[in-house]
């Protein structure tokens, strides 16, 4: 059974920073995960579905919604299977509950953002952020 599980959240101020960590096990040796990425669920929006915030790719490809661009880098260690990403000048509308996803599959560019295309996710790390 494949499992992910998330750390490093936690409560900062305004323009803080957190680098959130995400470790895939029970993986079939050899398994590589071709897309994996960074979701949110903001808490006042519980009916919005979770946003796509980062993703990347097999080869190292990376994207970032437009709110987090500059601010979040998204990286991987193959080597762990860990999946991380580098949060500064965060801000409050940052605050939210952030999954990590994976796929085995491909993921074309354009539908990486899109939740419905990860096969495994974890169980969420939250991330506060106050004025």
């Amino acid at each position: 059974q494949v499992l992910l599980v998330e750390s490093g959240g936690g409560s900062v101020q305004s323009g803080g920073s957190l680098r959130l960590s995400c470790v895939v096990s029970g993986s079939t040796y050899g398994t590589y995960y071709m897309a994996m990425a960074w979701f949110r669920q903001a808490p006042e929006a519980p009916g919005k579905g979770r946003e796509g915030v980062a993703t990347i790719d097999g080869d190292d490809a990376t994207t970032y919604s437009d709110a987090v661009d500059g601010r979040f880098t998204i990286s991987r260690d193959d080597a762990k299977n860990a999946l991380y990403l580098q949060m500064n000048s965060l801000k409050p509308e940052d605050t939210a509950m952030y999954y990590c996803a994976a796929n085995v599959g491909r993921i074309p560019r354009l539908h990486m953002m899109r939740g419905g295309n990860y096969q495994y996710w974890g169980q969420g790390t939250q991330v506060t952020v106050s004025s």
